[in-house]
């Protein structure tokens, strides 16, 4: 009897011991691994962030029944502002991934400031090819944010030598941290879970290359286009290969910054240099400058495929402009319009993909919904009657001009949208 105690006694006392011995290796090596694995945790000096503050949205109340139906466009409401108005603004800097909410946004050639500027591509026998939440095993791409830092001549820190001043600001790339197998998995998660080292990583690329800079310009293929753009591969920590599901030492996955000589002309349902005075292009945007979505619209989509999907955010579609005012799809038959100051044409709605399946705040996708939901009742194009359509692709009748949240939307022209499959390299569409 004495003997089992004694010997459970000593096995409890060395089973402490250990115990005390592993907690004061785990205390030691926590520090350490916060030392080690933690991103920079500063801003850009001498730069600014653009977009709204962290956590105030335009759209926090993108559910309220009220968007649910239309408004007459000569309404004004009790505080001054039009019925018919941009609710929403944001662009994309990196294709795929997470968009920056802005209050207003410069318009250049391209779209929206900044949208659509940069790709991930994966290298294959026939070269680069751009890789999108529609590719197989991408999906996780929606969890990777940007934040776009710009030259603040006002800070204390603005410096013209500094790199981020020489590159036009920085592009601040972040993204999940995964936590590696074994006991130091287990370390970093118990880290991450009482805080002592942050869950996402991150890490910044020039917005434009300097000009001592030696970023090579390959030729990345995005559809049937092969424009030239910088290649910023060697950028990419292995920790975002990882991310990825990708070997960090074999990956083919690259990053590009769209080459600014080297736009894609647009010709299919575009108005032409002749009228407007340059011919519209894009970078890594699928096929036009700027997207728009009217809420009403999105809420009877949303409504039919609640039952799948009760809170299916408008994000999911990842538009520029998203308007509030219109009944349900009254933009279908829109040809001409103002958004504030500025006329822009719409070329054609916006033929959907499968893309909006993917929940741009977990990176799941839907086998289904919201494209079953859309393709019963939305495919009402005669250019393509396989697949649904959702809101307006837009070309602006400038090059140069501003839109902000709030600008009054006026419907200058309606008409009928005929779209048009995908051109090959070179080839015009003539009489649209």
């Amino acid at each position: 009897m004495s003997s089992t105690s004694g010997t459970f006694e000593v096995s409890n006392l060395g089973a402490l011991f250990i115990f005390g011995l592993l907690w004061i290796v785990a205390i030691g090596i926590f520090p350490l691994l916060v030392l080690v694995l933690s991103s920079p945790d500063h801003n850009p000096k001498g730069c600014r962030r653009l977009g709204r503050p962290s956590g105030q949205s335009n759209l926090s109340d993108e559910y309220d029944p009220k968007y649910n139906k239309g408004v007459p466009s000569d309404h004004k409401e009790d505080n001054g502002l039009p019925s018919w108005r941009v609710k929403a603004l944001f662009t994309y800097p990196l294709k795929s991934c997470g968009g920056i909410e802005l209050q207003k946004s410069d318009v250049v050639g391209t779209g929206l400031e900044f949208d659509r500027q940069f790709a991930f591509a994966e290298e294959t026998a026939d070269g680069w090819n751009c890789r999108t939440l529609r590719n197989a095993g991408f999906q996780r791409m929606a969890l990777i944010h940007t934040e776009i830092w710009v030259p603040d001549p006002s800070s204390p820190e603005y410096d013209d030598r500094r790199p981020e001043m020489q590159s036009g600001g920085v592009m601040i790339i972040s993204y999940p941290r995964v936590a590696p197998s074994g006991p130091l998995g287990v370390l970093i998660r118990i880290a991450m879970m009482i805080r002592l080292l942050k869950s996402r990583r991150s890490f910044q690329v020039p917005l434009v290359p300097s000009k001592d800079s030696k970023y090579p310009a390959v030729p990345v293929r995005i559809w049937k286009d092969r424009p030239l753009a910088y290649n910023y591969s060697s950028l990419l920590p292995p920790s975002l290969h990882a991310y990825l599901g990708l070997d960090p030492s074999s990956s083919p996955l690259g990053l590009f910054r769209a080459h600014p000589s080297h736009n894609r002309e647009i010709f299919r349902n575009a108005p032409r240099k002749e009228q407007i005075g340059f011919q519209p292009n894009t970078a890594f945007a699928d096929a036009y400058p700027i997207h728009l979505l009217n809420i009403a619209s999105h809420r009877d989509v949303a409504l039919r495929c609640a039952d799948v999907i009760p809170r299916l955010s408008i994000r999911r579609f990842r538009a520029n402009i998203i308007v509030q005012g219109p009944e349900a799809f009254a933009e279908d038959h829109w040809k001409r319009m103002e958004i504030g100051e500025t006329e822009i044409y719409a070329a054609c709605r916006t033929v959907r993909c499968r893309l909006p399946n993917v929940d741009p705040d977990t990176g799941e996708r839907d086998k289904a919904e919201p494209d079953r939901t859309l393709k019963e009742y939305r495919r009402i194009d005669e250019g393509d009657r396989t697949n649904a359509c959702l809101g307006l692709q837009l070309v602006p009748a400038v090059e140069k001009c501003c839109i902000a949240v709030g600008d009054e939307v006026r419907v200058l022209e309606t008409g009928e949208h005929r779209y048009i499959k995908m051109l090959a390299p070179g080839e015009k569409v003539e009489g649209v």
